[in-house]
Order: C-alpha cells, then structure tokens, then sequence
C-alpha cells in the first residue's frame, strides 16, 4: 500500500515539475511576445489561456499532494 502511494507521489511530482517548465516557458514566451513592435494578440490571448489551465492543472496536483485529515 506504502509503495503504492509514494509512487503515486513520484508520479505526481514529475508532473509537477514538467508543468511547471511548461508555464515557465510559457511565461517566457509571452513577456517576448508583449516586447515586440507587433503584438498577435490572438496569439497571446491563447497563451495566456494555455498558461491558467496550466496554472489550474498545477493547483489540482499539488492539492493531491496534500494529506487527507481523518476527522
């Protein structure tokens, strides 16, 4: 059961910290983007909604992570 759990959490961790890099790269490409003489805005408005669902996938991983209390 241990072994189960705490490969569940590796598992959640690399997640983790893949989408992290992504939203970091991302964050990334859109401060260029909003640098340039010509701004896509259709380009950044996808971006940027990339960038929460990313943000909102990170928010329901790392609450995985979080141990349930026994009330």
């Amino acid at each position: 059961m241990y072994f189960d759990d705490d490969a569940r959490q590796a598992s959640i961790q690399a997640r983790l910290a893949e989408l992290r890099h992504r939203h970091r790269d991302l964050d990334s490409t859109i401060d260029a983007l909003q640098q340039a003489a010509y701004v896509d805005q259709l380009r950044l408005r996808r971006l940027k909604k990339q960038k929460l669902q990313l943000k909102d996938e990170l928010e329901k991983l790392e609450s995985l992570l979080i141990p349930d209390l026994d009330a």
